[in-house]
């Protein structure tokens, strides 16, 4: 068996142990050091230390205690309720006017913090309980909660795309401003759909009773005011800094992670212990995101000195396939991937290994990262995994998981409608890079 197969034997053996249920860590780990000792023998330990010290001194991978720190502290201090209060109120009387608080909070809050988990559990702990009590349909309500919580992943700042920029070799900051369309695009779709089928149907979004509107718009706009106020800042001392070119990732999630703990903590709503649950829940998920890019760049070394990514490469651009139908494959087995698997693999694992072939294609790689982090939401709304499902049903237990998994599936159908956009216009990812560098 050459080297080159030997690499893409590996990469079967990691899906399939990954697949089983084995910590995807610890088996990117294991297959990364025995495949590397058969081809490179004790030198694949010396390659384990380097490549893992080039993961730790990475001041980009620093950011993302940072952002993961502001969404927890966010969700502890429940300033987000009081926008999402606000938003109900003011839209009363407009059918459906739950789903589109639910997906405006979900926007705002992925802008702010990035963190799909947060936002699912969050929105359905405030939703939930309303649409439950105004007579919204189970399954497009469940579906809107777990699509809006996903935006997290996109809207910048993404965890994500800090994790993808070093993959693919393209700053943080043009990932971010190449996905700040895409996002909204996503949301507004998300909107439409539910303001249509509620058109058509009134009894799925249901306008609230009269006695349940308020009866000035003054409460209702000082709640929006109270709950915008902070994420605006939280945003402008994050995204914004970072867009204008002001700070780089890292300093910037430093400086909104500051901005957020006086704000959460100045609100009066935070107690010792939430801080202290933010902090912990901060270094439990950034520990694990690290350990795993520390072991995806090992299996990345070994895989490409045995030269497999070229032999992929080499083999696919022999079928002489036009780049949009080589880009629609690739989309296609990501799509499929992010079925039984989270983002995170994909990420670390299949965009190294696709990435020459895109090269080769002269394809865009800020139009492909783009299509690719739009068509990894799938990974948080597609059963087995769709930890967007479990996260929910543990907040909202009246809603059945066969209604969740139902209503979650309308909106993967309006995430490929997203990718299917953005492939006929990329310029909705290019553009705003363009213009900021």
């Amino acid at each position: 068996m050459s080297n080159e197969v030997l690499g893409i034997f590996a990469l079967g053996v990691l899906f399939a142990v990954i697949f089983i249920g084995f910590p995807i860590s610890f088996t990117l780990a294991a297959v990364s050091l025995g495949t590397g000792f058969i081809v490179l023998g004790p030198v694949v330990f010396d390659l384990a230390v380097l490549q893992t010290y080039s993961v730790m001194r990475d001041t980009v991978l620093a950011s993302i205690p940072f952002f993961l720190l502001m969404g927890f502290l966010l969700e502890q201090s429940g300033l987000m309720e009081r926008l999402f209060r606000g938003i109900q109120q003011l839209l009363a009387g407009v059918r459906g006017s739950l789903y589109i608080a639910v997906l405006v909070t979900a926007t705002i809050f992925a802008a702010a913090t990035g963190i799909v988990g947060s936002a699912v559990t969050l929105l359905g702990v405030m939703a939930g309980p309303s649409m439950i009590k105004s007579g919204y349909d189970a399954k497009l309500s469940a579906g809107a909660i777990a699509a809006g919580g996903t935006l997290g992943i996109l809207i910048p700042p993404s965890v994500m795309l800090i994790v993808m920029g070093p993959v693919v070799g393209v700053p943080a900051t043009d990932l971010f401003a190449a996905a700040v369309l895409p996002g909204l695009l996503l949301s507004t779709l998300f909107v439409v759909w539910c303001l249509l089928r509620c058109w058509i149907n009134p009894a799925l979004g249901p306008a609230l009773p009269p006695q349940e509107r308020p009866a000035s718009l003054g409460p209702v706009i000082k709640d929006l005011a109270i709950g915008v106020l902070p994420v605006v800042v939280v945003i402008m001392s994050t995204l914004g800094v970072i867009l204008f070119g002001i700070a780089t990732p890292t300093d910037a999630g430093a400086v909104g992670s500051f901005a957020t703990f006086v704000l959460t903590v100045g609100s009066g709503r935070m107690s010792w212990r939430q801080i202290r649950k933010a902090a912990l829940q901060t270094l439990e998920v950034s520990s694990m995101i690290l350990l795993l890019a520390a072991a995806s760049n090992l299996f990345g070394a070994v895989f490409s000195r045995l030269g497999s990514p070229e032999y992929m490469a080499d083999w696919l651009i022999g079928l002489s396939l036009p780049p949009m139908l080589m880009l629609a494959l690739i989309l296609a087995l990501i799509f499929v991937l992010g079925w039984p698997l989270e983002w995170v693999p994909i990420v670390l694992i299949v965009v190294p290994v696709v990435l020459p072939i895109v090269q080769a294609a002269n394809i865009d790689i800020l139009w492909f990262c783009t299509l690719v982090a739009v068509t990894l939401q799938t990974a948080w709304l597609s059963p087995p995994v769709a930890l967007s499902a479990y996260f929910l049903k543990g907040v909202v237990p009246q809603w059945e998981l066969k209604q969740i998994y139902s209503g979650m599936v309308q909106f993967m159908v309006l995430q490929v409608l997203a990718v299917v956009i953005l492939m006929i216009f990329p310029k909705l990812a290019t553009w705003l890079p363009a213009v900021n560098n």
